[in-house]
């Protein structure tokens, strides 16, 4: 049995798990460790860990034994089932005010359900994102806890200490709500993500097939992007990744790898949280869906033996078309930064989560994947305005989509003539023109909704809330469905 000396326990030796336990340690934490393969334990703490502050621990027991009190207990297990089954095990060793902390890529209902059930047992509970990766995980994350607030104070400490810290030494990290709220911000850190990735690929698509540019020619593009307002991590790693030669062939690495791409799910989760809170993110989703289109790569093969579009033979001027794909990449991911708050924002409304835009923007500044030179700009938007309805309608994100309209529009039409699909971009677009649109076809969809099921509609001489019904063809009476309305 090991004496209670250690600050906090973590469960799971995976990639993220060792590297979260060598950066706490780092940071003058002793810290527990237990794998459920407890070869791994020792095989860690004998290697990577060897002489430093690590309590190596065999059984769940001599976990719990091991910690101070309050226990501090973080988890860097697979999301779902694991998680819950993890929790069954230990909890009924704990004592009143001891804290779990979910530290995976959980879906935030199961991180609200997990808070209830365990606060019925007295025990606390953190759900928090964590985002970085490998080199994240050792060196600084960007961290997003929520859950039970008075579990934040004990975890503050450790949490603020091992994160990214921005140029003014802030830590990329701090509470941000109640239940499910850092897992929430967490999913839709990696919707963006999604989007962004994707709207880069369409960038390198136009560059690589549109042009027809080699990879040091793209690489020297990114590398010119990435000293401006592209600045970002996405961007520098994209840059490095065209640079890369395949030590056998010579050939560029990003040219022998199957265009199929692979997805854990978060993704997903975020569109689908668009659809459940009624909020538009039309680039994320499409980001989503060209990941399902490239993994079905044996029938685009098939495809595209009998399906036949343009020729794809640019001849414009290159010079001056990157420079409007550069205004176009840009404008888009705005757009997509504008749809992710936008879901936050309408999810904190009906979750009651009292969220923090512009501290959560600065959050993501630095250890993140997404982490970009404009988040900044994004952070003083809403200092300017903590309640902006839109990016789109502060005077900095204003100004930039104006000036990049008509590059960004220019950049779609070439790819439209030239066959080359730009989903995300193209959806960024359209979401950017709804906005901005007065009067949509809506009106007309709500004659057709009126005209087969009775479901209503509003007018624009009434006020807002009273609903109409028409008899369009003479013969359906005036009873009206009481079913759906906007």
């Amino acid at each position: 049995m090991h004496t209670q000396q250690a600050d906090i326990g973590v469960v799971g030796l995976a990639v993220m798990g060792e590297n979260l336990i060598l950066n706490m340690e780092s940071r003058g934490f002793t810290v527990a460790c237990y794998n459920r393969t407890v070869e791994k334990v020792d095989a860690f703490v004998g290697g990577r860990g060897a002489g430093k502050r690590l309590v190596g621990c065999h059984s769940v027991q001599e976990l719990v034994d091991a910690l101070k009190p309050p226990r501090r207990i973080m988890l860097m297990v697979k999301a779902g089932q694991p998680v819950d089954d993890f929790i069954a095990q230990i909890a009924p060793l704990l004592a009143p005010g001891d804290i779990l902390i979910d530290g995976g890529n959980s879906h935030y209902p199961d991180t609200i359900r997990r808070c209830r059930t365990l606060a019925a047992q007295g025990l606390q509970f953190v759900g928090t994102g964590v985002s970085g990766g490998e080199e994240g995980a050792l060196k600084g994350p960007a961290i997003m806890p929520g859950g039970s607030p008075g579990a934040w104070p004990h975890v503050k400490p450790i949490f603020q200490s091992i994160a990214a810290k921005v140029a003014d030494g802030s830590p990329c990290c701090d509470w941000i709500g109640t239940d499910g709220a850092g897992h929430f911000v967490k999913m839709v850190h990696n919707g963006i993500e999604y989007g962004d990735m994707q709207l880069i690929c369409e960038a390198y698509h136009l560059l690589s097939q549109g042009l027809g540019l080699s990879a040091d020619e793209m690489h020297a593009i990114f590398a010119e992007w990435n000293r401006g307002v592209l600045d970002s991590y996405l961007i520098e790693i994209t840059r490095d990744i065209l640079a890369k030669r395949d030590e056998e062939t010579g050939v560029p690495v990003v040219d022998l790898i199957l265009d199929a791409a692979g997805q854990k799910g978060t993704g997903k989760w975020t569109s689908q949280a668009g659809l459940d809170f009624g909020v538009a993110i039309p680039t994320i989703a499409e980001a989503v869906f060209a990941r399902c289109l490239s993994a079905i790569k044996e029938e685009r093969v098939a495809a595209a033996r009998s399906l036949r579009g343009p020729r794809r033979t640019f001849r414009g001027d290159k010079a001056k078309f990157i420079a409007q794909l550069h205004d176009a990449l840009y404008a888009s991911k705005i757009c997509s930064y504008a749809q992710g708050y936008q879901l936050m924002r309408a999810a904190a409304a009906e979750m009651k989560w009292k969220l923090d835009y512009g501290r959560i923007a600065q959050i993501w500044r630095g250890g993140c994947i997404i982490r970009a030179q404009f988040l900044d700009c994004i952070r003083e938007a809403f200092d300017r305005k903590p309640r902006l309805a839109n990016l789109l309608l502060d005077p900095y994100f204003k100004k930039a989509v104006r000036q990049a309209q008509p590059a960004w529009r220019k950049v779609l039409t070439t790819a439209i003539q030239l066959g080359i699909p730009c989903p995300a971009m193209s959806a960024a677009l359209s979401y950017y023109d709804g906005y901005r649109c007065e009067r949509l076809p809506a009106n007309l969809l709500q004659a057709q909704r009126d005209y087969f099921g009775a479901h209503t509609y509003e007018r624009v001489d009434q006020p807002r809330g009273t609903f109409f019904h028409t008899n369009w063809t003479g013969e359906g009476g005036a009873t009206a469905s009481s079913a759906y309305t906007v």
